[in-house]
């Protein structure tokens, strides 16, 4: 058994040393690859006032060893770190190790922090649904979700912005700037928690009834367990398929918390690789994408170990029960409200300019005439947020398209996919932006190439460990033994137990696109003044937080509304009565239609046949 885990995990690390070293390989040609002087881009980084003169410049590719080409210079540095020496920052000089550890260290802590939140919020969210299933209530009720995808949908740094400024300057409550003991952790933590607790709440919720609708749940209840044992066990049944996704979570939040790190003024790991990215010094990029990298596969591969051992020997022996529940969800008419309400501020505000400029109404509050305000040149709120609802919806929704055939084509081939996700998700994605516009170029289509590459990786991790979980199901086991292909179970149980979970999780995702988006529009790599795209709103705003709510709520509560109507818009709209399909009389009832008695009973006459 070693030996044929050691014959399938050799190609698999392979595969990862492959890939690192070719990410690492990017970064060190990133100065030749964006056609600019890495010369002068240090000069500046180190002395802004500084005259770039041709002497000057000169004495700087000499000391860095410019000269001799970005493959001499990734040759040192490799050589160097083989030693345990990373080398010495371009900008101030230090030892580049030290350093990134030292920020490895507060971002794991700012990390584990946020976690804490996270778990407390998706316990929050799913909790109803916990509560109702233990006691057998859940059936015909519809999951939590609205609520879940608006503070889902809410922005890191629009979280911390409004904790910084109302909690920490406003009220006194707690420090807000600063990295000096556990007061100044709590802040951070709640702004990065918050919104991936509510994600992972959602997709929690999203599995727990299909857990509860399991046999042994009835038996379980028939014996007189108490409920809060079934409950922790139903949250344990769906913990597996979702603990890929958690260690990606982790990921994300070490080195993905740039922004919040940036209004915090937190020394972390994320905000010294995009510090050393934008001023091109590559020692600490290439050490701080290192390092990232290396947490990313122990997380991926912990997480992946301790799912298969939460599922205990029947994912061994292909014994365990479905999740997917054959009824559709309920349909809810809340996306025709959330929808009418988005669709009527854009109607609103196609007849106003969004570009009018009008100083001696800057910053002025809601009214007739402006009825979101005004923001700090005096333009109008609504009719800015109403032409930018058209470009950015429509190429978040063209990017989460493309993410979610993505996710679930490479899904299907974990083995390739697994240290490519790693790999991908350890780059955060402004980052990930500075990289395609300095192979491609800066441009219109350079944020969208960027938050593609990497907003697949969720949803192939979520795809993959359902699928590792459905192909162990009993009933996929029965019917590899009555001669199934792997065609026929692709088409007939795989995909249709994956397709839902990963859809919705897809939707749920759709304004984070959108704001990944603005955050490379507002790095200088995308949409630019005085274009109304969303995420540029919010961060043309923050600064007048304080004096101006208004036009920074206006942006952020379409985000928010956004991710209701994608999330509860995955259970359908009730339809008219006469638009609703009919059974003809000779027709058999479908599954959904039958009670879950008869359901049963069904089941066990289909087997005895």
């Amino acid at each position: 058994m070693r030996r044929s885990l050691a014959r399938g995990g050799a190609p698999v690390l392979l595969w990862r040393v492959v890939l690192a070293a070719a990410l690492l390989c990017l970064i060190g040609l990133l100065p030749w690859l964006s056609r600019t002087d890495p010369a002068l881009t240090v000069l500046k980084a180190r002395a802004a006032e500084r005259t770039p003169t041709p002497e000057v410049l000169a004495a700087v590719r000499g000391e860095l060893g410019l000269d001799e080409g970005p493959l001499r210079l990734l040759g040192q540095w490799t050589g160097g770190l083989l030693h345990g020496d990373a080398g010495r920052s371009w900008i101030s000089g230090e030892a580049v190790l030290p350093s990134v550890v030292q920020a490895l260290g507060v971002s794991l802590l700012l990390m584990s922090a946020a976690l804490v939140v996270a778990v407390v919020t998706a316990g929050t969210v799913c909790s109803r649904t916990l509560w109702l299933g233990s006691r057998r209530r859940l059936s015909g009720r519809r999951t939590s979700g609205g609520g879940a995808a608006v503070v889902a949908a809410l922005p890191e740094f629009l979280t911390a912005s409004v904790l910084a400024t109302v909690v920490g300057v406003q009220l006194g409550w707690l420090p807000a700037l600063g990295w000096y003991g556990p007061q100044w952790l709590v802040l951070p933590a709640l702004s990065l928690g918050l919104p991936a607790g509510a994600l992972l709440g959602r997709l929690i919720d999203d599995l727990l009834p299909g857990a509860f609708a399991e046999p042994w749940t009835r038996a379980a209840a028939a014996r007189g367990i108490p409920s809060g044992r079934i409950a922790r066990q139903a949250l344990r049944r769906c913990l597996p398929g979702l603990l890929p996704n958690l260690g990606l979570f982790l990921v994300g939040l070490t080195g993905g918390a740039v922004a919040v790190e940036q209004i915090f003024d937190i020394p972390g790991l994320g905000r010294s690789t995009l510090q050393a990215a934008v001023a091109q010094d590559l020692p600490v990029l290439q050490a701080g994408t290192l390092a990232l990298v290396l947490l990313a596969a122990v997380a991926g591969g912990l997480f992946r170990l301790v799912s298969r051992l939460a599922s205990g020997p029947a994912l061994r022996d292909g014994t365990l029960p479905t999740l997917h529940l054959p009824e559709r969800p309920a349909p809810s008419r809340l996306p025709l409200l959330y929808g009418g309400v988005l669709l009527g501020v854009i109607l609103l505000a196609l007849a106003r300019d969004p570009l009018a400029l009008d100083t001696a109404a800057r910053l002025q509050s809601p009214s007739l005439a402006h009825p979101f305000g005004t923001d700090a040149l005096g333009r109008d709120v609504l009719a800015r947020v109403g032409h930018g609802a058209l470009h950015t919806l429509a190429l978040a929704l063209g990017i989460s398209a493309f993410a979610l055939a993505a996710g679930i084509l490479l899904g299907l081939l974990p083995r390739f996919s697994g240290p490519l996700l790693d790999t991908l998700n350890a780059i955060p994605p402004t980052l990930a932006g500075l990289l395609v516009a300095g192979v491609a170029g800066s441009g219109a289509a350079t944020p969208a190439i960027a938050v593609a590459a990497v907003a697949w990786v969720p949803l192939a991790a979520h795809t993959a460990a359902l699928l590792l979980q459905e192909r162990a199901t009993l009933h996929l086991t029965a019917t590899r033994s009555l001669g199934a292909g792997r065609r026929h179970q692709l088409r007939h149980h795989l995909l249709p137990a994956v397709l839902p979970p990963v859809t919705r999780h897809a939707l749920l995702r759709l304004p984070a696109v959108a704001l990944a988006l603005a955050a490379l529009g507002f790095l200088g790599l995308g949409a630019q003044p005085p274009s109304p795209e969303w995420g540029l709103l919010l961060a043309e705003n923050q600064p007048y937080a304080e004096r101006a709510p208004w036009a920074l709520l206006a942006p952020a509560a379409a985000l928010a509304l956004l991710g209701a109507l994608a999330v509860t818009a995955a259970g359908g709209v009730p339809l008219p009565r006469r638009l609703r399909r009919t059974r003809r009389p000779d027709e058999p009832p479908r599954v959904a239609d039958v009670r879950p008695k008869e359901r049963d009973l069904t089941t066990a006459g289909t087997a005895a046949r």
